[in-house]
Order: structure tokens, then sequence, then C-alpha cells
């Protein structure tokens, strides 16, 4: 984990009251007067199952992966963040320690804000407020959809769901097929409720079936219109 300097943090201030706009200049200095820049490192934690929460986190840069650990030591994915997104907070106003662990899916910069911080702006503003309140509402509603979506869904409808949510999430490279994040097959099964041994032999039939092309961690969606046909049917 690599501290940023006071430099780079006026940028990433600019860019989280343009994320939060309107701010007025009392607000922006109260946002800027205690935040902090960190840089982590591929898979390195940034906060940990049981950690007392205190910092709301702003993803500048990268991208992030929120699991829960699983019985068997398996990993479940229940969350992707991409830039700029806000994470960490929920457990602070459900006063309880966090449920889940924050680690990088690659090379990313993380902004803390202390929550008292936070708390202070959300009285002053309420379109902040607002907005955070329907970010947790839109979560949740995500997570109504995903806990269906790995407990009913067979194999295929599981894996396409997922292939389809990376998607959404971080969207596509320049191709318009190849999906923009790499992830390693265990991070793949870890996002669709299988063994690592399922996903990749699922990867595999999906390739043979055109709907999908593979190189290394790259994966190629061909056919969209079939995988969203598998998804929806589970």
């Amino acid at each position: 984990m690599i501290v940023i300097k006071d430099s780079k943090k006026e940028e990433i201030i600019r860019k989280i009251c343009d994320y939060w706009s309107p701010l007025d200049e009392e607000e922006q200095a109260l946002l800027a007067q205690d935040i902090s820049v960190k840089q982590f490192r591929k898979n390195e934690v940034i906060y940990n199952e049981i950690d007392r929460p205190g910092m709301m986190m702003f993803l500048i840069q990268g991208k992030v992966k929120i699991y829960k650990d699983g019985v068997s030591g398996r990993n479940q994915i229940v969350r992707v963040i991409k830039p700029i997104g806000i994470f960490g907070y929920r457990a602070f106003f459900a006063e309880e320690d966090y449920k889940t662990t924050a680690m990088a899916f690659e090379a990313s910069m993380v902004a803390f804000v202390p929550m008292q911080i936070i708390v202070e702006l959300m009285k002053r503003n309420f379109h902040i407020c607002q907005f955070i309140l329907h970010h947790l509402a839109v979560e949740l509603g995500q997570s109504d959809d995903r806990t269906i979506n790995l407990t009913q869904k067979h194999i295929r409808g599981r894996l396409a769901e997922a292939l389809l949510f990376l998607r959404d999430s971080y969207g596509l490279e320049e191709d318009d097929c190849t999906l923009s994040i790499y992830l390693s097959r265990e991070d793949l099964a870890n996002m669709s409720n299988m063994t690592t041994s399922n996903a990749i032999r699922t990867l595999s039939t999906f390739a043979n079936e055109k709907l999908i092309a593979i190189d290394g961690r790259k994966i190629k969606l061909i056919n969209i219109e079939e995988l969203e046909d598998i998804s929806r049917k589970g």
C-alpha cells in the first residue's frame, strides 16, 4: 500500500466534488480537510471482515471486489466496484463490524474520508444524503437479484449471468466484445457460486458453442443474445 502525495489529492478531491456536485466551497473544504489517498497492489486487502468501519472509500482508479468468506474456505464475491464508486460505509451506519472483505482486482487507487466528515456533509447537504440513500437502495436491490440468481439458476445460467454482470459493471474493450476485466477462473467461480473446476468446464462449453472466445484471462462475448437467453432461463 502506497500513500499518495498531497499534489495528487487536489485532483482527486475535484473528482469527488464533481461526483457529488453540487458542493459549495465550505463543503468542499470540509471534504478535503482529512482525506487520505492510497494505492493498493493487485490482490491487496483494503479492509477485512470484522474490522471496525470508520471511513467511506472512493475508488478513484482500478477495480475492487467485495467478498465474504464462505464454507470450506471458498469465497463468494458479492459486489464489484468501478471508478468512481463508494464502498465500505454500510457497516458504519449499521453500527457493526464489516461483514465482508474488500480487495483490489488490479492496482487501484482509493480515497478515504472519515465517516464523521461524511455525516457532517449529510447534515449540511440534502443532495449528499439523498445520493447515499439511493446508492444503498440500489445495492440492496442488486443484492436481492444476485441472491436469487446464485441460488436458483443452474451452472450455465449462473456463469452467463456473471459474464453479463461483468460487462454491465466494467464494460467492453474497443472491439465491443472483450470484457475489460481479466479475472482468474477462481474469481469467476466465486462470482458464480460454483467450484473452479465447474467454472472452467462451463467456460469451455460456452467456447465450444461459440458463445464466447477465451484467450488466457481475456473473455470475448461473441453471442450476447444467447448468453442473455441462458441467463434469463437459468
